[in-house]
C-alpha cells in the first residue's frame, strides 16, 4: 500500500481522533441509526479525553454520512476541531464503528480496510466494440469504450463464392475490431493504472482481444466465465480481485522470508521484532513494512517524539537521543508514521495466510531494508 496519502496526518502534532465508521447497513431507519452512532462516537471520544471541538467535528462529520451510499465505510482522522482526512474504505470494519483518541492517528487498520484495493477495468466486448468499466472496492464507474467497424459482422450459411468472399470480409471486420479494442484497452489501463483487465463476452471475441494486447499486460488479463448483467459476474470480479490481493501479499511475504538470510555481502536485509524495527526506522532504512494486524507486537508500547524518526523502545532511550518530549504510542502506528516520512510502502500479510502455521514476522511486524 502506498502511504503517501497519509502525509497530511503528520504535518501537525497530536493527539488525534481516529474513527472507523461502518456504513455497510442500508435500511429505512439508516439515517436515524447513523445520527445515534454520531452521538455515541462523540461520547466515546470525550470519555477518552478528547477536546470538545474535536468531538463536535467528528460528531458532525459522522452525521453528514447519514445519507451516504458508501458500500463499506469511512475513516475519519481529526485533531484540534478539524477533520484532516476521511478516506473511503474498501472493506467493512470487522468490529463495526470504533473510535480512538491517541497521540498518533491509528492508521494501521487502513492496511486491510483500504489498502491493496486492486483496480479492475472490466471490458464488455462484442463484435462491434467494447464498453469499459473501472471497478474498485468502493464501486464502479464508466471508463469509456471503443466502437469498431459496424459492417459486416455476421456470417452467412451459404457456400457460393460471393458468400465466402463476404465471410472473409466478416472475419476481417472481427480482426480489425479486436485490434481496435485491444489498443483502446491498453490505453485505458495505462491511464487508470488498473491492476487487472477482465474481459467479458463471447469466448472467441475475448480471446481475440487477449491475443492482441501488449505482452506486458498478459499477466493482468482474466477472461470471465459469466456474461454481462449476471450476478455471477459481480461475484467473479470480486474473486479475481481477492485472488490478486492474496498473490501480491504472498509475493511480499516470500521476499521477506528469503531476505532473513544474509546476502552475498553478509548483510541481512530483513528485520523483525519491535527493537530491530525501531532501530531501522530511526536510521531511515525501512524499504517496506509488513504487518499482521492481530500480531502481539502491533499494540506494544513505544515512545515517540515530534519527528517520525524520533522513536524508542524505552522512554529514557528517547531522552538520551536528545528528544526532551516523549509520548507513548502503539508500535504499529509509530512505525507507519516513520514509513510515510521515508516513502516506504506497507502491506498487511493477512491475505497471504491461509494456514495458521504460516511463517510470519515475529510479533506480527517485519520490514525489508534499504541500504545507504
Amino acid at each position: 500500500m502506498d502511504l503517501a496519502f497519509l502525509h497530511p496526518l503528520y504535518e501537525h502534532s497530536g493527539p488525534w481522533a481516529s474513527v472507523y465508521v461502518d456504513l455497510s447497513e442500508h435500511a429505512e431507519d439508516t439515517a436515524q441509526v447513523r445520527d445515534m452512532t454520531a452521538a455515541a462516537v462523540a461520547r466515546d471520544l470525550a470519555g477518552q479525553g478528547a477536546d470538545e471541538a474535536t468531538c463536535t467535528a467528528v460528531r458532525d462529520a459522522v452525521r453528514d454520512l447519514r445519507h451516504a451510499t458508501d458500500p463499506h465505510g469511512r475513516a475519519l482522522f481529526a485533531r484540534a476541531g478539524r477533520i484532516v482526512l476521511n478516506p473511503p474504505l474498501a472493506r467493512r470494519p470487522p468490529t463495526g464503528t470504533t473510535a480512538l483518541w491517541a497521540p498518533l492517528p491509528h492508521v494501521a487498520p487502513l492496511l486491510e480496510l483500504a489498502g491493496e484495493d486492486p483496480l479492475c477495468v472490466v471490458a464488455y466486448i462484442d463484435r462491434k466494440g467494447a464498453d469499459f468499466e473501472l471497478r474498485s472496492g468502493v464501486g464502479g464507474q464508466d471508463a469509456g469504450g471503443v466502437t469498431g467497424r459496424q459492417w459486416p459482422v455476421h456470417r452467412t450459411s451459404t457456400g457460393d463464392w460471393s458468400e465466402r468472399h463476404f465471410q472473409l470480409r466478416v472475419e476481417n471486420t472481427w480482426e480489425h475490431n479486436a485490434a481496435e479494442i485491444a489498443d483502446a484497452l491498453a490505453v485505458c489501463q495505462e491511464e487508470t493504472r488498473a491492476d487487472l483487465l477482465i474481459l467479458v463476452g463471447d469466448g472467441r471475441e475475448c480471446r481475440a482481444v487477449h491475443e492482441r494486447l501488449p505482452q506486458r499486460l498478459h499477466d493482468r488479463v482474466v477472461e470471465a466465465e459469466h456474461g454481462t448483467g449476471s450476478r455471477l459476474l459481480d461475484e467473479e470480479v470480486e474473486r479475481t480481485r481477492t485472488a490478486h490481493v492474496r498473490m501480491r501479499a504472498r509475493q511480499d511475504l516470500e521476499r521477506f522470508q528469503a531476505a532473513r538470510a544474509p546476502d552475498d555481502e553478509g548483510r541481512t536485509v530483513a528485520v523483525e521484532g519491535v527493537p530491530a524495527l525501531v532501530e531501522a526506522a530511526r536510521e531511515h532504512r525501512i524499504d517496506e513494512l509488513l504487518i499482521r494486524l492481530d500480531g502481539p507486537d502491533t499494540h506494544r508500547e513505544v515512545w515517540i517524539g515530534e519527528g517520525p524518526d524520533q522513536l524508542a523502545v524505552r522512554r529514557q532511550e528517547l531522552r538520551t537521543l536528545g528528544e526532551p518530549d516523549a509520548w507513548s504510542a502503539r508500535a504499529d502506528d509509530a512505525l507507519l508514521r516513520a514509513a510515510v516520512e521515508t516513502g516506504a510502502p506497507a502491506i498487511s500479510v493477512a491475505p497471504a495466510l491461509p494456514d495458521e502455521g504460516e511463517d510470519t514476522p515475529a510479533g506480527g511486524m517485519g520490514a525489508l531494508l534499504r541500504w545507504k
